[in-house]
């Protein structure tokens, strides 16, 4: 049987890489056992770089002073945090009034430098690294905020790092977050803004 004449198939299209859209629910985010206790924090240090911040939360009444955890988060992550906390921070004044003001610094006391403060912290090898997180489950009581700090990845969204802190601490945490982020941003537009060198010709 002669096939003179007939045409060969063609090679189908190799296939393409596939790629959709994943959505799942971070409300039924996984607690791994050693998160689920989570840790108590007295204090923040908010440092960032060009495309992260991080959150080192603070244990100040042992001696010496720890890093309780590391929280690593993209600018539009902490954005999001940012508005997040706001909004609960005003569901909880409403319910419960504004909390105590923490007491004022001594008058004259002057703000340590960034490198004599870690030079005083205990900052395990096992966190120099951080946890990753790019979203934010926040939840309080009359005394204490607690916030889940999420890793949301594909099948399921899982806690990467729980921190408490006492309800008076958070307005001076989100202020510090507010003044952070502004200067990013501020940053960011003055760089833009520069454009290329001027030409030499």
């Amino acid at each position: 049987m002669s096939d003179e004449g007939s045409e060969q198939p063609k090679d189908p299209k190799p296939p393409e890489t596939i790629t959709q859209d994943l959505q799942f629910s971070q409300v039924s985010a996984r607690v791994p056992d050693k998160i689920s206790p989570g840790v108590h924090a007295s204090g923040v240090l908010l440092l960032n770089g060009p495309n992260e911040f991080i959150l080192d939360f603070l244990q100040q009444l042992v001696q010496p002073p720890k890093v309780a955890t590391r929280v690593v988060m993209t600018p539009p992550t902490l954005g999001s945090f940012i508005r997040a906390l706001d909004e609960n921070m005003g569901m909880y004044e409403k319910k419960f009034g504004a909390p105590a003001a923490l007491p004022a610094p001594p008058p004259g006391a002057k703000p340590t430098p960034i490198d004599d403060l870690y030079s005083q912290l205990k900052l395990p090898d096992e966190m120099l690294s951080g946890t990753y997180s790019n979203a934010v489950m926040i939840t309080h009581s009359p005394s204490d905020f607690v916030f889940d700090f999420l890793a949301t990845f594909y099948p399921r969204s899982a806690v990467s790092a729980r921190v408490f802190m006492s309800a008076q601490q958070v307005p001076p945490f989100l202020n510090t977050m507010k003044r952070a982020f502004q200067q990013f941003l501020d940053k960011q537009a003055a760089e833009a803004g520069k454009g290329p060198p001027p030409s030499t010709n």
